[in-house]
């Protein structure tokens, strides 16, 4: 499935592309980008290639996924930012997940707000989902921020069943849709 383009005033969010895979590969070995992933272990080369094969995968099973994040003014793909299925902690399944991974070089520019708030109107809209979570270390302080700043509210606290860590699961429900007052 090729994934639907979103555009935001500064991004263009897209489907995956073969010449995304060395930026890819570049944004997970910035160890600071990652520190609060995968117990702060980082991504081998090998680990990021599995990934990356994953997210486009995911689209073709699901229906949706991550997409591919770029400036719109350069084309410079700056990361990733969209939905998925979180099976790493099968306790809040089923659910769907939104998340994001930008580059450090554009952090505290309000892009991943910018794309996330695109991306959940995109969730609710036309996926037609009610709920949408995102699962975050209780250390990463701007990605609390970024859900906060999307309306998101914490519903669940637990451990990363692999890394032992702890996690802060995040809520947001769709907006109330109009009900059609049917009368007979």
């Amino acid at each position: 499935m090729n994934p639907p383009r979103l555009r935001t005033r500064r991004l263009l969010l897209r489907e995956w592309r073969d010449e995304d895979m060395d930026p890819f590969v570049a944004l997970n070995d910035d160890a600071e980008v990652t520190r609060f992933l995968r117990g702060g272990n980082g991504y081998t080369r090998e680990d990021s290639l599995e990934r990356f094969a994953h997210m486009r995968s995911h689209w073709d099973e699901h229906g949706y996924g991550l997409f591919a994040t770029e400036l719109r003014s350069s084309g410079s793909f700056i990361g990733f930012v969209g939905v998925e299925d979180p099976v790493f902690l099968p306790e809040v399944m089923p659910s769907v997940e939104i998340g994001w991974r930008l580059a450090r070089e554009v952090w505290g520019e309000g892009l991943a707000t910018e794309a996330a708030t695109e991306v959940l109107r995109w969730s609710f809209e036309e996926l037609g989902l009610d709920r949408v979570i995102s699962v975050i270390h209780p250390d990463n302080t701007a990605s609390i921020r970024v859900a906060e700043k999307l309306g998101m509210r914490p519903w669940l606290r637990t451990l990363h069943p692999a890394y032992g860590h702890g996690l802060v699961v995040f809520e947001s429900f769709a907006p109330a849709r109009e009900s059609g007052s049917a009368t007979e």
